[in-house]
């Protein structure tokens, strides 16, 4: 039988370090549902619905093959479709056949989903401000964003950036 080399000894997480990965995880979870009920309160609208309006109204010409829409979304392909056939029936985004193979299905905003994206934008703005910004208070927001994205790209890619 071969032999394997022991599996180094990790040093246990710091006291800080532990501290910062429990509150950090309760905001990952906290803020989405917080966005979500406030959407949902005012607007009548889903957290996921009100991202898919931002990400298609970002997109060229207002449109987003369905699997980069759910890409972007952090969703199935099955739940974005389940979301863009709400809102399809809400006249707020059409599906179209993609013009490149015409197997696929691209996801378009319309301009009734445009104006609905503009009444619902400022109840998620207030509810970032409150929920998110005014508790951040001075942080370096700018410094605080990358070394989030470090840690998005090392979970993403199983590697540590250097």
């Amino acid at each position: 039988m071969p032999q394997t080399a022991p599996t180094p000894r990790l040093a246990p997480l710091t006291d800080a370090e532990e501290a910062f990965i429990r509150s950090f995880t309760a905001a990952a979870v906290a803020m989405p549902r917080a966005f979500d009920a406030d959407l949902e309160r005012e607007q009548r609208m889903s957290r996921n619905e009100y991202l898919v309006l931002v990400h298609l109204s970002e997109a060229p010409d207002r449109k987003l093959r369905m699997s980069d829409l759910a890409d972007r979304a952090a969703l199935s392909l099955s739940g974005m479709s389940r979301i863009v056939q709400r809102l399809e029936a809400l006249s707020l985004v059409e599906r179209q056949r993609c013009p490149e193979d015409g197997r696929g299905w691209n996801a378009a905003l319309t301009a009734t989903g445009l104006e609905r994206l503009r009444e619902a934008w400022p109840t998620h703005l207030a509810s970032a401000r409150q929920r998110v910004f005014t508790p951040l208070g001075e942080v370096d927001l700018t410094a605080l964003a990358a070394a989030l994205q470090r840690v998005a790209e090392a979970c993403e890619t199983g590697t540590t950036p250097s």
